[in-house]
């Protein structure tokens, strides 16, 4: 195989991260965007020589306003999609969110509209299946102290 056809054949995703933080009654935290029609996780797309987790903190402290420590992978998702090509989406835990730095969230105005907790329970009629399956999956990584694979929000079992 020719090195130009073996690049032809080579996936070039794009790569996104987002954290999930809670509350003390463990509901996690959605964002009401100005942009999209469902409610999203705060993140976005990992820019160029940056690592996810640098990625997650930094969109944390752009759309929050607020720097909290970003902990543990929790998920990667690999999320192909017709209309936006392949994704690899990494999903880090940000942990509960005391009422102090709850109290220093400033929204993005241009970009956030608003943020609210929400049950796990409540996620599905909030947001789009796939990253309901994804919240979902990573709760539970999250709650068992390991980390999901996932395909298109679908955990994977790996032996």
């Amino acid at each position: 195989m020719s090195q130009n056809e073996h690049e032809t054949k080579m996936a070039h995703p794009r790569m996104a991260s987002g954290a999930l933080f809670f509350d003390d009654r463990d509901r996690v935290l959605l964002l009401e965007t100005t942009y999209k029609d469902y409610r999203d996780i705060p993140g976005g797309y990992v820019e160029t020589g940056e690592s996810p987790l640098q990625a997650c903190a930094r969109e944390v402290r752009e759309e929050l306003g607020i720097a909290p420590p970003i902990g543990r992978l929790l998920a990667v998702d690999w999320a192909p999609s017709p209309a936006e090509g392949d994704k690899v989406l990494y999903i880090f835990d940000g942990g509960t969110l005391s009422p102090e730095v709850q109290g220093a969230i400033k929204l993005e105005a241009a970009e956030i509209k608003a943020y609210a907790y929400h049950s796990l329970e409540a996620v599905d009629e909030l947001t789009i299946p796939r990253l309901a399956r994804r919240i979902r999956a990573a709760t539970v990584a999250r709650d068992e102290g390991r980390v999901g694979y996932l395909e298109r929000g679908q955990e994977i079992t790996l032996p």
